[in-house]
């Protein structure tokens, strides 16, 4: 469950949500816009980065990763407030696990308090309280672990839980995604500029992409446990996806 805060910087904006959808111990990422809702714009904890699902090392094991708050700065990843997460928010990883793209099995992450000296509840997996995207609620049963941030917990044979800032593990060239899909080019700041990259599509030569989330944090959701307590009885295809809801 290692991982590490990022101490570089570089100024910028907005990025790529990554929904994960992992077969057994695989894992296929679609991508689609993020950043996009007033909610989302005026509570950057509420926007949801990407997901990723991958194999642990320990076989049998498998790594559920929800990243939020894009483009946290180094100084905001050490500031006790803006480096924690919103406690009126319901962090969920959703797992499918016969293939008819609903629900079967949810991991509900919620948070308490604030700052430095904010505390993490992670419940299930369990059956989902509600199913599907609205009316979400946090499952009626006592947490699996609790504890603070930025700090491993639980064990290592059942259920182990991270929550905190991390490196942005994303790698996105912005200013060449602007100029692939112009419609999302922000009106003011450098990545405003009109595209000169060459190229049809716009891209730049190889080797030379910029990553642009280079340096940023954000904030990480990372809960390693058995694959078999997400499994529908038997090791198969595993449908997962993130929500951040109120």
């Amino acid at each position: 469950m290692a991982a590490r805060a990022s101490h570089h910087r570089r100024a910028l904006l907005a990025g790529l949500l990554v929904a994960g959808g992992a077969a057994g111990a695989a894992g296929l990422a679609t991508g689609s816009d993020h950043q996009d809702t007033p909610d989302v714009e005026l509570n950057p904890r509420m926007d949801m980065t990407d997901v990723y699902v991958f194999p642990s090392p320990t076989p049998g094991r498998v790594v559920l990763v929800m990243n939020s708050r894009a483009f946290l700065t180094p100084a905001q990843a050490a500031d006790p407030v803006q480096g924690s997460f919103d406690p009126d928010l319901l962090y969920q990883f959703k797992v499918d696990n016969d293939n008819d793209y609903a629900e079967d099995r949810v991991v509900q992450v919620t948070f308490s308090g604030t700052g430095a000296a904010q505390q993490v509840a992670l419940r299930g997996p369990v059956a989902p309280p509600v199913a599907g995207a609205m009316m979400n609620q946090v499952a009626d049963v006592p947490p699996e672990v609790t504890g603070g941030l930025a700090t491993p917990l639980g064990s290592p044979a059942d259920i182990q839980l991270f929550a905190g800032p991390r490196d942005d593990p994303f790698f996105i060239d912005l200013e060449a995604a602007f100029c692939i899909l112009p419609d999302r080019k922000p009106v003011g700041g450098e990545l405003s500029a009109p595209c000169d990259l060459p190229g049809v599509p716009p891209f730049r030569p190889a080797g030379n992409a910029v990553n642009y989330v280079d340096g940023f944090n954000v904030l990480s959701i990372v809960v390693e446990l058995p694959s078999a307590v997400l499994e529908n009885g038997a090791p198969g295809k595993l449908n997962v996806w993130g929500t951040i809801s109120r």
